[in-house]
């Protein structure tokens, strides 16, 4: 879906800044939000990785852009942890003494009907152009390349099609490319020269350039 998240080649929200010796964690909370996800992913497996993402990306905008790191990471989890029950929203408030915040409720994602490829369908060397879908539910496409032409420089293994991982569908596999994508194709006359772009993306995204 499209959202505040997705920034890539967003201007306007000045340098980044670098923190030197920056620590993994600045406060004893935002290590222990770390282990809730983690073990939530990985021990009770109540949620995956594409769910998680999914979770983050509905935050209100607002929300998203004014919390840290971790707080994020805090609030995908929570959010899913309530919603698959593991936990219970007016206790957490409770404990807490005050409102928690949660992602906004999960869009229905219908899927797009594509059955899992057996082969790849594109070799290295092959121009390939991103569809330029703009679907309600999660999708790993960056804004920034959809309808953009670019070229295969590698064919990666079967993985996870998270567009449907995220919304508790059946796992289907398929292949992952890395394409390359010139920074004019991307940002038009005023790009950088000799600065191309790699991003992966899986083969229901692209289409014969």
């Amino acid at each position: 879906m499209d959202g505040i998240y997705d920034l890539g080649g967003v201007a306007g929200f000045g340098a980044v800044e670098v923190e030197a010796d920056e620590p993994t964690f600045h406060e004893p909370w935002e290590a222990t939000a770390f282990r809730i996800n983690l073990a939530s992913i990985g021990f009770l497996r109540a949620y995956n990785a594409d769910e998680y993402r999914h979770a983050i990306e509905r935050m209100q905008p607002v929300h998203y852009l004014q919390a840290r790191y971790y707080e994020r990471v805090l609030t995908g989890a929570t959010t899913l942890l309530v919603e698959k029950g593991v936990l219970d929203l007016a206790d957490l408030e409770r404990r807490a003494g005050g409102r928690i915040p949660l992602a906004l409720p999960v869009r229905p994602n219908p899927g797009d009907g594509r059955s899992e490829p057996r082969e790849p369908r594109f070799r290295c060397g092959a121009r390939v152009r991103v569809r330029d879908d703009h679907k309600p539910g999660h999708t790993r496409v960056p804004r920034y390349v959809r309808g953009r032409t670019g070229t295969v420089v590698h064919v990666a293994p079967p993985f996870s099609y998270p567009d449907a991982s995220s919304h508790g569908l059946p796992k289907r596999c398929e292949a992952t490319y890395h394409v390359e994508f010139e920074a004019s194709e991307l940002w038009g006359d005023d790009a950088e020269t000799n600065a191309p772009v790699v991003v992966d993306l899986w083969e229901s995204y692209l289409e014969e350039a």
